[in-house]
């Protein structure tokens, strides 16, 4: 036997928190934004010789191949997510993007002027950040109003 009410409608207060959170629903794609613009930004930079001399400097090995690859995964994987588009697999292209980044490029344990390290730890600790922000959209993916939401279940409902 199905039921035409819905099951919030037997939570006391449940039609305002629903009206209250149809709203929230538009920060997801505003938080997507926020999070991808680093990527998206400063991927391309990542074919500049410039930067393949600084991860050369750095250590990276075969910085000339790598370098450009991350740029890939970088600009691959925020498009991904930007558009909430197989975000669950864009935020492992990132994922596999910072972790070596993170470890090989802002190496603050290694760098023996104090300034510099304190730099190298606030990049550092910034790209944990991004890495923890990753791995949730790789749980939770994309959200609503994203192409993700569309695909499996069609049309976002309108707000009520």
């Amino acid at each position: 036997m199905t039921s035409n009410v819905a099951r919030s409608d037997f939570r006391p207060g449940a039609a305002a928190l629903d009206r209250e959170l149809t709203w929230l629903r538009y920060l997801v794609p505003v938080a997507r934004l926020l999070f991808t613009a680093i990527f998206l930004m400063t991927a391309f930079s990542h074919f500049k010789a410039q930067t393949v001399g600084y991860a050369q400097m750095r250590g990276v090995p075969l910085a000339g191949v790598l370098v450009p690859i991350s740029g890939i995964l970088a600009v691959a994987g925020g498009l991904s997510i930007l558009l909430g588009f197989y975000a669950r697999i864009g935020a492992g292209l990132l994922v596999l993007f910072l972790v070596p980044v993170t470890l090989m490029m802002h190496a603050f344990w290694s760098v023996p002027d104090p300034q510099a390290a304190q730099m190298q730890m606030v990049s550092f600790m910034k790209n944990l950040s991004m890495l923890g922000a990753a791995l949730l959209i790789a749980y939770f993916g994309a959200g609503p109003i994203s192409l993700d939401a569309r695909r499996a279940y069609g049309r976002p409902a309108p707000p009520r």
